[in-house]
């Protein structure tokens, strides 16, 4: 209809000039059915309008208005074209245009849709917002149905993807971000990347599908050449702490793939949004040991990555190696028990071609012990097949269905 409109106000169908007007006023007021014109130009209709007589269905005794305007040949002769029958019709064209504009209203105020409960979701576009004064960034994020596992809840490695996320949108909210991989511009003129060498992650409970988690994260220095970075993540419904985790990084030449120290130029890019707090996760200063063949009770050999576990930075990202570590985490473990806490140590980097082992130690009991007992404790060890270490870590279990499913109502059936 508006497309219409806007075509008939800028081709105009030519209007019958003032000869033609005075000739169907003069024979065609019949067949008008009853109007007649206003002096003043405009149409009125009368109350006792009648139809034309007919005789045998046939309409007699009127003169069509097509047959008024031919002329004495017989032939018909179209209007004369005069600047004022030329013009476009401006009342059509200004409804196209009001028509336009209301339908461009409506699309923005849907834009700037307000929440009417304060369950639904805060930052309905993930965009996320910086706070405390410009040094911490937040951000929400929906739990969807493609990031829970066979338990109902979302998956570890979901929410390291979140923390990842988080991370780089406040460099970039920031404006620090350059062309690398949350490098900041200083550190592309130099050919640096981060790097992490050491994560440490504590999971009270973990949400479920539909829940709404809201993440914050800031960063503070981390002895001479390192930067700490902290989040957490929280229940946007309860406020409830669901996830606390702290994190080191240093730089490295991605040229070199040698560790780097931190350039002048670059701190003066990034402490000022340095926040002096203490770690969000008490520091576990327990040795991380090394396992081996003998030690290691599981062992899963063969693991490759595929092209969609690298980063921009051509090497593995950091939250795959969670995954192939509890590659080799027994079953009866996965089955029984929830991962709690997680500390991990990254020695090296990996790449496209490179064919790694996963081995993990139980610790305190044995496996068939596993179903009646408490919280469980693991080490872990990712290594290339050569033997070269990538990631210690360890990780501490505890018993399923105590915390979860109480806000669900129902344990499954099997777990009984």
């Amino acid at each position: 209809m508006v497309a219409t409109a806007a075509t008939s106000s800028f081709f105009p169908v030519p209007s019958p000039s003032s000869d033609s007007v005075e000739k169907i006023n003069k024979f065609g007021s019949a067949s008008l059915g009853g109007i007649k014109p206003k002096s003043s130009g405009g149409l009125q209709v009368r109350a006792n309008a009648q139809a034309p007589p007919k005789i045998n269905g046939t309409s007699v005794g009127l003169t069509t208005p097509v047959e008024s305007l031919k002329n004495e040949d017989g032939i018909s002769s179209p209007p004369p074209r005069t600047f004022i029958n030329q013009l476009p019709d401006w009342s059509m064209l200004l409804a196209a245009i009001t028509t336009i504009f209301l339908a461009a209203e409506k699309q923005w105020m849907m834009l700037d849709w307000k929440p009417r409960r304060p369950d639904m979701l805060m930052d309905p576009f993930g965009i996320g917002r910086i706070v405390q004064d410009g040094f911490m960034f937040r951000q929400n994020f929906s739990i969807r149905s493609y990031e829970i596992g066979a338990d109902r809840t979302a998956s570890i490695e979901t929410l390291m993807n979140h923390l990842q996320e988080t991370a780089l949108n406040h460099v970039k909210t920031a404006g620090l971000l350059g062309d690398g991989f949350g490098s900041t511009p200083e550190m592309c003129k130099k050919n640096l990347i981060w790097v992490v060498t050491r994560m440490q992650v504590m999971v009270d409970r973990y949400p479920t599908w539909g829940d709404v988690v809201q993440v914050e994260t800031w960063v503070g220095a981390s002895g001479k050449n390192g930067m700490r970075r902290d989040w957490l993540i929280r229940d946007c419904k309860t406020g409830q702490t669901l996830t606390r985790a702290s994190s080191v990084w240093v730089m490295m030449n991605k040229l070199t793939r040698r560790l780097s120290k931190m350039p002048d130029e670059v701190r003066g890019e990034i402490e000022p949004y340095f926040m002096n707090s203490d770690p969000v996760v008490d520091e576990d200063g327990r040795k991380l040991p090394k396992l081996d063949d003998n030690t290691a009770d599981y062992v899963r050999r063969g693991l490759t990555p595929r092209w969609s576990d690298l980063d921009v930075n051509q090497h593995v990202n950091n939250v795959k190696y969670i995954g192939w570590i509890l590659e080799s985490a027994p079953q009866a473990i996965l089955e029984s028990h929830e991962l709690a806490s997680m500390t991990l140590e990254y020695r090296r980097e990996c790449g496209k071609d490179s064919v790694l082992q996963s081995l993990t130690a139980i610790s305190g009991t044995d496996l068939g012990g596993l179903v009646n007992s408490g919280s469980v404790e693991c080490q872990h060890l990712l290594r290339l097949e050569e033997g070269a270490e990538i990631v210690r870590g360890r990780t501490e279990w505890r018993p399923k269905y105590a915390n979860n499913f109480r806000n669900v109502g129902q344990i499954p059936a099997e777990s009984a």
